[in-house]
């Protein structure tokens, strides 16, 4: 049975870049903090297991590749995580023993692949979907690989209807709308974008779909990555790579929290489901203010698979 009203939680930090067990215990702190602080369910921001390589540029530039560069992807590789690894099981852990619903965005290693995912876990702990990005933005297209329409799915969680999309991918209407055909009550939206005009990008998305947006935004130092790295940004501890943004919407576009900047932080809000109803009154876009006789969305839901075994 799902609560009318709940509290969500998004947490802004950033990850102790390429090392992951540091950032799984952090992981595990900010899920007990925010689940003390009554959360029922909490967002972590994009890319938080595994990290965001603000940035670094692998050694590319066109029609060639350095010898750094490879070593540099390597150890990104090494960094992500396998989803029936070791490291799920840890946060699968630490989400039952803290009783709540997860949104969690990290680095997805698929052989010699890696996917930004965000991945759903249920209060007693169970990973039960993914959601992988469908578009990297920039050279982010170097590092990640692409997602399909069979991770797009909206989740029954025991908070109500849960779905995300993950940084630039919410400047995509049609992925959008696939959401609230979904009926979306909760939209998760982890990313890295630290822009002041994020904010009223959620904010018309909140009011758009009439749903709530729960938006985490990554906050990380110079002094969250490793000696060695190479930094653009300046190499000052204090240096901000990433200076957060993170924010919860009301369905009315209303500030229920945040944005806030320049901190680590874990912002509740009190989020009610009636709102989204009292909404939905005079906006409903596929609903009664679509109109499908001039406007229609094919999606395609199934796995795109590189190579498929036929028996003959």
């Amino acid at each position: 049975m799902t609560q009318s009203i709940i509290t969500g939680a998004v947490v802004q930090a950033g990850s102790c870049l390429y090392d992951t067990p540091r950032t799984l215990q952090k992981f595990e702190d900010l899920t007990a903090d925010a689940a003390r602080r009554g959360a029922t369910l909490i967002v972590f921001p994009e890319a938080f297991i595994g990290g965001y390589p603000k940035g670094a540029d692998f050694g590319a530039r066109v029609g060639s590749r350095t010898p750094q560069g490879r070593d540099d992807f390597t150890r990104y590789h090494e960094s992500a995580i396998n989803l029936d690894g070791p490291e799920v099981q840890r946060m699968a852990k630490a989400v039952a023993k803290a009783k709540v619903n997860v949104v969690v965005g990290v680095m997805e290693r698929d052989g010699g692949t890696l996917y930004c995912t965000a991945l759903y876990f249920a209060a007693d702990g169970r990973l039960t979907g993914k959601h992988r990005k469908l578009m990297p933005t920039a050279m982010e297209r170097l590092i990640w690989g692409f997602g399909d329409g069979s991770t797009m799915a909206v989740h029954d969680m025991n908070v109500g209807k849960v779905g995300a999309l993950i940084c630039w991918e919410n400047y995509m209407p049609l992925a959008r709308t696939h959401l609230y055909a979904q009926g979306v009550e909760f939209y998760c939206a982890p990313t890295v974008d630290d822009r002041k005009t994020w904010t009223p990008s959620m904010q018309h998305i909140a009011m758009e779909g009439r749903c709530f947006v729960l938006s985490a935004v990554q906050h990380m130092r110079r002094s969250d990555a490793p000696d060695d790295y190479i930094c653009p940004e300046g190499n000052a501890p204090d240096t901000v790579l990433i200076d957060g943004g993170s924010c919860i919407i009301s369905p009315f576009g209303e500030l229920l929290a945040g944005p806030v900047f320049g901190e680590d932080v874990i912002l509740t809000a009190q989020l009610d489901k009636a709102q989204i109803t009292r909404g939905k009154y005079d906006l409903d876009t596929v609903g009664h203010y679509a109109r499908p006789d001039v406007f229609s969305l094919h999606v395609n839901t199934a796995p795109q698979k590189p190579v498929v075994e036929e028996e003959h």
